[in-house]
C-alpha cells in the first residue's frame, strides 16, 4: 500500500492509537420501554421542536447504559448504574496536516425512532407507492411486505390501522432525509427515546413537541408494537451494534484518520449519534448533519458485516464532506459549468469503499469470509450494490481517473478537483 492511504496507516500506528469507541444504547424491554415526539409540520415546526431536541445530551447521560448490558435487564435498573459516557478524545495528525480525533459513536437502538420508521414503511406499502414527492429516496424497498395482522385482538387491529392510515395521508409521501420536518421528527424522536410517553406528563424533559395528531398515532401504535414487533426489531438492531463494534474498536481510528486526510478536515469533535433501526429507508441509511445523527437499518442485507462497517463511515463522511462539496462548486462556476446532481455523494462512496479495499486487500483489515459477504476480494459498497448506474457509471470513470491519483498521493486535492471539473 502506498501514497496517501499508507501514510494514514502509519502514523495511526506510530501514535499508538487505540479506538476508544462507545456503542451505547438505552436498553429497552418490551414492557418497559420509553420515547417520544413533536407537535407541528408546518413554518413553525423547527422552533417549537427544536429546543427539547438541544436538552437531548442531559437525557442520553442519565438514561442511557453500555453497548452490551444483557437484554433483561430493566431500564430502570440501569439509571442506577449507568456512568458518565464521555472521555477524553485523542487525535493524530495526518499527512495533509489535518488533526484527526477518534470516532467516538453513540449507538442507540430507540423504540420510538425505531416505531416511527416502521409506521412509515407500513404506509408506504399500504399505498404501493414507488415515488415519493420529493424523489425516490422515500420509497419502500421491493422485497419489503406489508405486516400480517391476522389473529390480532381486534383493538390491536384498528389502533394499528388507525396509525399507518394517519402515516399514509402525508407523512409516507415525505423523504425521509431531503424533507425537513422528517429530520426534525427523527431528531426528536431520538431525543425522547428514554420517555415513557410523549407530552411531558410523567416529565417535562417528555414533551415531544410534536404535533398532537401524530403524537396520538405514535402512542396509540406503540403498545401494538411493543407486543408484536418490538422484541425482535430490538434484538436485530442490538446484534447489528454488536456485531460492528469490534470492527470499529480494531480499524476506526485508522479509517478515520485515513477519511480526515483526504478530506482535510478534522473527524468531529462531539460524538456522533447513530440510531440503528430495523427499517432505515430505501438506502438502508442516511444522515443529518444539525446535529450530526446516523440512522442505519439493521434489516437491510447492504448493512451486513464488513459492509456495514463501511457504510457507517461513509455516513459518517458527510460530516467531512465541506470542502469537497465547496472545491466542486468552486471549480464548476469557474468554468461556468452545472454542477452535476449527486456528484459530491459518489465521490464519498468511492472514497470510503476504496480506502476500506485497500485495507483489506493490503492485510491492514481482516476480516472473516462471513463478514466480507464469502467473496474472496472486497468489492466496494457501491459497486457491490449496483449504485454505479446511470450519471453515476459516468462519475466512476472519472474518479478512477482523476481521483484515485488523488488518493495514491500522486495529485494534489486541488488538482484532482480541477481535472474533475474540468472533464466533466
Amino acid at each position: 500500500m502506498k501514497g496517501r492511504i499508507c501514510c494514514a496507516k502509519c502514523f495511526g500506528k506510530a501514535a499508538g492509537i487505540r479506538a476508544t469507541v462507545t456503542a451505547e444504547f438505552t436498553p429497552l424491554n418490551g414492557s418497559r420501554a420509553i420515547y417520544g415526539v413533536d407537535p407541528v409540520f408546518g413554518d413553525n415546526m423547527a422552533f417549537s421542536a427544536m429546543p427539547n431536541f438541544r436538552h437531548r445530551k442531559f437525557l442520553r447521560l442519565f438514561l442511557t447504559a453500555p453497548l452490551l448490558l444483557p437484554g433483561a435487564t430493566s431500564w430502570a435498573a440501569s439509571l442506577a448504574e449507568v456512568q458518565p459516557r464521555y472521555s477524553p478524545q485523542q487525535s493524530v495528525t495526518g499527512q495533509s496536516g489535518i488533526e484527526s480525533r477518534l470516532p467516538v459513536f453513540e449507538m442507540h437502538s430507540g423504540f420510538w425512532v425505531n416505531l416511527h420508521h416502521f409506521l412509515y414503511l407500513q404506509a408506504r406499502l399500504l399505498k404501493s407507492d414507488s415515488t415519493s414527492t420529493e424523489n425516490v429516496r422515500g420509497a419502500a424497498q421491493p422485497d419489503e411486505t406489508a405486516v400480517s395482522l391476522m389473529d390480532f385482538p381486534a383493538a390491536d387491529i384498528h389502533a394499528w390501522q388507525d396509525a399507518v392510515a394517519f402515516y399514509s395521508k402525508d407523512l409516507a409521501r415525505r423523504d425521509l432525509l431531503l424533507n425537513g420536518d422528517m429530520e426534525i421528527i427523527n431528531n426528536q424522536l431520538s431525543a425522547m427515546e428514554a420517555c415513557a410517553e410523549l407530552e411531558g406528563k410523567t416529565t417535562p424533559l417528555c414533551k415531544s413537541g410534536l404535533r398532537q395528531d401524530l403524537v396520538e398515532a405514535l402512542e396509540r401504535a406503540a403498545p401494538v408494537y411493543r407486543a408484536h414487533w418490538w422484541a425482535q426489531q430490538d434484538q436485530a438492531n442490538r446484534e447489528w451494534i454488536a456485531q460492528v463494534a469490534p470492527m470499529i474498536q480494531k480499524m476506526g481510528v485508522e479509517l478515520s484518520a485515513q477519511l480526515s486526510d483526504v478530506y482535510q478536515r478534522p473527524w468531529p469533535s462531539q460524538r456522533m449519534r447513530v440510531d440503528v433501526v430495523w427499517y432505515g429507508g430505501p438506502f438502508g441509511a442516511y444522515t443529518s448533519l444539525d446535529p450530526i445523527h446516523l440512522t442505519i437499518s439493521s434489516h437491510d442485507p447492504r448493512n451486513r458485516g464488513v459492509y456495514g462497517f463501511e457504510v457507517l463511515f461513509h455516513e459518517a463522511s458527510h460530516a467531512l464532506s465541506g470542502a469537497v462539496t465547496a472545491a466542486i462548486a468552486h471549480e464548476f462556476r469557474e468554468r461556468d459549468k452545472p454542477i452535476p446532481r449527486d456528484f459530491w455523494h459518489a465521490l464519498l462512496f468511492y472514497t470510503t469503499g476504496e480506502i476500506v479495499r485497500r485495507d483489506v486487500e493490503y492485510g491492514t483489515m481482516t476480516f472473516t469470509a462471513e463478514q466480507v459477504g464469502g467473496a474472496s476480494a472486497y468489492l466496494p459498497y457501491a459497486a457491490r450494490f449496483g449504485l454505479y448506474s446511470g450519471s453515476w457509471e459516468h462519475f466512476r470513470g472519472l474518479l478512477d481517473l482523476y481521483w484515485l491519483p488523488y488518493l495514491d498521493g500522486r495529485v494534489s486535492f486541488e488538482t484532482a478537483m480541477a481535472r474533475l471539473a474540468a472533464d466533466m
